[in-house]
C-alpha cells in the first residue's frame, strides 16, 4: 500500500439512551437534600435508568444493530470490532465474542479486535485501536465498528444521582466526514485509587471523591499542556482554546464540565506572556504566581476562570451537554455522547470545517487530550450531511422516554443488585417502554448463559 489511508475518522455514529429515565428535581425532593444540589450543583436534569432486563451486552446489542441497519452497512463490510466498558458481568467472555452472534447467520467470523477495559477511558482506547488499525499493515480494506457503552450504577448515597447508561457506535475508515489530526494526541497515565470496582459481587464502585476531582483536573492539564505543545508545532500555529470551534470533555457530570473548561481558560493564562496576561485575562491577574498544583481546589480561582471563561464556555462547550444533562454519566460513551449532541445542535453547514478538542479520562488513570476536524463539504447528499440527519432521531428518543418515580428507580436499583450474578434468572422488567429495536434481556440458565431477545422494530404505537 505504501501510504497511510487519508483522513480516518467516523463515518457512522450511534448514540442508544434508556427508554426510562428519573428527573433530577424529583430525586432531589425524594433524597430530601436541597433544592438545587443535582440540578445546579452537578448540572442534571435527568438520569437514565436500566432495569434487570438490560445490561452491557443487550445495550451494546443494540446500538450494533442500529447502526449496521440505518447505515446500509452490510456485515461482510466489519473487519475489526472493538468494545470499551467497565460494566463486567463475565470476568473471562468478552462483550464483543457476544456481539459476535450479530454476524455470525451472515457467515461473518473473520473480525478482530476484543474488549478494553480501564474506568471511562476503555472507548476511547478502543478507538484509538480502532485508528491504528486502519492505518497499519493489519489492514484488509474494511471498516472498524467501536462500541462505547456501560450502566452508570452508585449505592445510596450522595454518588448515586451521578450515575446514567447509554451505548456510542463509531464505524471508523477512510475519507471520512469526522477526521482525527495525526501526531497531536497527548495521553497520561498513573496509578490511583481514585475510583475503581474491587469487589466483582457488585455493580458499585468504590470512590474517593476528592482525589478523583483533583485526578482528573490534573490529568486534564497534563493533556492539555502537552497537546498544545505537539499541536503548535504540527500546525505551526499558537494552540489555546481560540484554536477550537468546540471542546468537549468526559462528562461525569455537568458542572464539572464547566469547571474544566474554566480549569483549560487558566492554563492559557498561566502559560500566556506578561503582556498577553494583561491584555487578555485582566480578570485573572490576581492568580499570576500560584503553583498550579496547588490549585484544584481553589474555590477564588475556580470562581475566576468561570466567569472568564462564560462566553468559551457559552460557545465550545455547552452544546455538548445535551445528552450528558439528560442521561448522566455513560462512563466510555460519554464522551462520544457530547460529540453527538454537538452534531445535532447545529445545521450541518456550521459545522463543516470545524476543529474540535476532546479530553477523555478514565480513573485509575488514564487520560487523552486528542483532536478531530469535521469535513468542509456538508452538502445534501454529503456523509457528514448524512451522519447528522440520522443523528436528529436522538432528540425525539430523548422526549419519547418514559419517566419513572424516584421510588420505582430505587425498587429498580433494589432488583438490580439482589439479581447481580444470579443463575437462573427471569428478569421481571417490563419490556412495554422500550424504543423499537431494542434488544433486552430473556433469561439466565443454570449455567449463567444469558439469552437475548428484540423488540420488534417496527413502531407499534410508537410515534417513533
Amino acid at each position: 500500500m505504501g501510504s497511510w489511508p487519508e483522513d480516518v475518522g467516523i463515518i457512522a455514529l450511534e448514540l442508544t439512551i434508556p427508554s426510562l429515565y428519573v428527573d433530577q428535581n424529583d430525586l432531589e425532593k425524594h433524597d430530601g437534600v436541597s433544592t438545587g444540589k443535582y440540578t445546579i450543583g452537578h448540572g442534571q436534569k435527568a438520569m437514565g435508568i436500566c432495569t434487570d432486563r438490560e445490561d452491557i451486552n443487550s445495550l451494546c446489542l443494540t446500538v450494533v444493530q442500529k447502526l449496521l441497519e440505518r447505515y446500509h452497512i452490510d456485515y461482510s463490510q466489519i473487519g475489526r470490532l472493538e468494545v470499551g466498558t467497565e460494566t463486567i458481568i463475565d470476568k473471562s467472555k468478552s462483550v464483543k465474542s457476544v456481539l459476535m452472534q450479530l454476524f455470525e447467520p451472515h457467515g461473518v467470523t473473520d473480525i478482530e479486535g476484543i474488549d478494553t477495559t480501564n474506568a471511562c477511558f476503555g472507548g476511547t482506547a478502543a478507538l484509538f485501536n480502532a485508528i491504528s488499525w486502519v492505518e497499519s499493515s493489519a489492514w484488509n480494506g474494511k471498516y472498524a465498528l467501536v462500541v462505547a457503552a456501560d450502566i452508570a450504577v452508585y449505592a445510596k448515597g450522595p454518588a448515586r444521582p451521578t450515575g446514567g447508561a447509554g451505548a456510542v457506535a463509531m464505524l471508523i475508515g477512510p475519507n471520512a466526514p469526522l477526521v482525527f489530526d495525526r501526531g497531536v494526541r497527548s495521553v497520561y497515565m498513573r496509578h490511583v485509587f481514585d475510583f475503581y470496582k474491587p469487589d466483582l459481587s457488585s455493580e458499585y464502585p468504590v470512590v474517593d471523591s476528592k482525589l478523583s476531582i483533583q485526578c482528573y483536573l490534573s490529568a486534564l492539564d497534563k493533556c492539555y499542556q502537552s497537546y498544545c505543545q505537539k499541536a503548535s508545532e504540527c500546525f505551526n500555529e499558537k494552540v489555546d482554546l481560540k484554536f477550537f470551534d468546540a471542546v468537549l470533555f468526559h462528562t461525569p457530570y455537568c458542572k464539572l464540565v464547566q469547571k474544566s473548561l474554566a480549569r483549560l481558560h487558566f492554563n492559557d493564562f498561566y502559560s500566556a506572556s506578561k503582556e498577553d496576561k494583561v491584555t487578555n485575562y485582566p480578570d485573572l491577574k490576581n492568580f499570576e504566581n500560584v503553583i498550579l498544583e496547588d490549585t484544584y481546589f481553589d474555590r477564588d480561582l475556580e470562581k475566576a476562570a468561570i466567569n472568564s471563561s462564560k462566553d468559551y464556555f457559552n460557545e465550545k462547550t455547552l452544546p455538548s451537554l445535551l445528552v450528558a444533562s439528560q442521561v448522566g454519566n455513560m462512563y466510555t460513551s460519554s464522551l462520544y455522547g457530547g460529540l453527538v449532541s454537538l452534531l445535532i445542535s447545529k445545521k450541518p453547514s456550521e459545522l463543516a470545517g470545524k476543529k474540535i478538542g476532546l479530553f477523555s479520562y478514565g480513573s485509575g488513570l488514564a487520560s487523552a487530550f486528542f483532536s478531530l476536524r469535521i469535513s468542509q463539504d456538508a452538502s445534501d447528499g454529503s456523509d457528514l450531511h448524512k451522519l447528522i440527519s440520522l443523528l436528529n432521531s436522538v432528540k425525539s428518543d430523548l422526549n419519547q422516554r418514559h419517566k419513572i418515580e424516584p421510588e420505582t428507580f430505587e425498587k429498580y436499583m433494589d432488583i438490580r443488585q439482589k439479581s447481580n450474578h444470579s443463575a437462573p434468572y427471569e428478569p421481571i422488567g417490563s419490556i412495554e417502554n422500550f424504543f423499537p429495536g431494542t434488544f433486552y434481556l430473556k433469561n439466565i440458565d443454570e449455567k449463567y448463559r444469558r439469552y437475548y431477545e428484540r423488540v420488534s422494530n417496527v413502531m407499534n404505537g410508537h410515534s417513533h
